[in-house]
């Protein structure tokens, strides 16, 4: 019943997704398609002619992060989805805007949007592109993405196939798999007395559903493992209640989020009063961080770039 409950979640999710995609109301993507026509100069119809090689690439697209330390995570599936997909060309593109400004004004860096992205590689001759969501769920950001791909496919002479990649969790199985990678990227020295607490960003979007829906795998697999939110549900206050209740001492928190940037790191990790660490500290419970984001374990890069090949495939939307 667990099962078909949680199918029916996540199906419902991603069709309210894709339907929000169809309106193309977003003003965050008409913002970004208007400062790509500008920065980009007009392309003509990219047809391959009989013999020419297609010329096709995979746009790795996450919500990016300021912390140089947790590029890492970028590394590692830079290197994987190269090494899988060596006939795409790999390109990158960010979806925030805090991000890209941030590292332009500090770093000098000039990162792509991905409407950016796809305006250059349309300019490019680029005739077969598939646009890999990096992002954990299919939430706000996904609906931007989803949006933004729709009206390049609208594009007049512009790339003749765009497919879209889903997030990492989008679906009964892959939620169901990426449980069980998480559980198993707890320390091997963790006692089964010993709590382990997955940090996720969590959103105001109805695509927070699915973090419920991982608590609830997590109860049928392991008691003492829960995941909270930072801007969602579950939150701390509910871990808290469920350890006492369990009488844990002891805990390992990790990040379910792609790179261990500003959350891990501060909201997680830090020594200050309001971190996980520091709250849980104050209710009796000793918690060690494991600074370590989702894109650096190859097993869970392996969920998403499944998830690509499906759309290589064509079999997703």
């Amino acid at each position: 019943m667990l099962k078909v409950l949680i199918m029916v979640v996540c199906a419902l999710i991603v069709n309210l997704s894709m339907a929000h995609c169809g309106g193309c109301k977003s003003t965050v993507v008409q913002e970004e398609v208007l400062m790509a026509s500008h920065a980009v100069s007009h392309y003509g119809s990219h047809a391959s002619k009989k013999g020419e090689t297609v010329k096709q690439a995979i746009l790795l697209v996450a919500f990016g992060t300021s912390e140089k330390s947790a590029q890492v995570s970028f590394e590692n599936i830079a290197k994987l989805a190269g090494k899988r997909f060596s006939n795409y060309e790999i390109r990158w593109a960010f979806t925030s805007k805090m991000i890209r400004k941030k590292l332009a004004r500090l770093e000098g860096k000039q990162l792509d949007s991905p409407s950016m992205a796809l305006e250059k590689l349309a300019d490019e001759g680029f005739e077969k592109v598939i646009v890999q969501s990096l992002h954990t769920i299919p939430g706000a950001e996904f609906d931007d993405l989803c949006a933004t791909v729709k009206l390049a496919k609208q594009q007049k002479g512009g790339i003749a196939h765009i497919a879209i990649g889903q997030p990492l969790v989008a679906n009964y199985a892959n939620l169901d798999r990426v449980v069980d990678l998480m559980l198993k990227s707890a320390p091997v020295e963790r006692k089964n007395t010993e709590a382990v607490i997955f940090m996720g960003h969590g959103t105001h979007h109805y695509a927070n559903l699915i973090y419920v829906a991982f608590q609830a795998l997590l109860n049928d697999k392991d008691k003492n493992a829960f995941i909270g939110t930072v801007e969602g549900n579950p939150t701390l206050d509910d871990i808290i209640a469920k350890c006492k209740k369990n009488n844990i001492k002891k805990a390992y928190l990790i990040p379910f989020m792609s790179v261990a940037g500003d959350h891990a790191k501060n909201d997680m990790a830090s020594d200050e009063d309001d971190s996980w660490k520091s709250v849980l500290k104050a209710n009796g419970i000793d918690a060690i961080s494991i600074l370590k984001g989702t894109a650096e374990n190859d097993k869970i890069v392996e969920v998403w770039l499944d998830n690509c090949q499906t759309a290589i495939e064509g079999n997703s939307h």
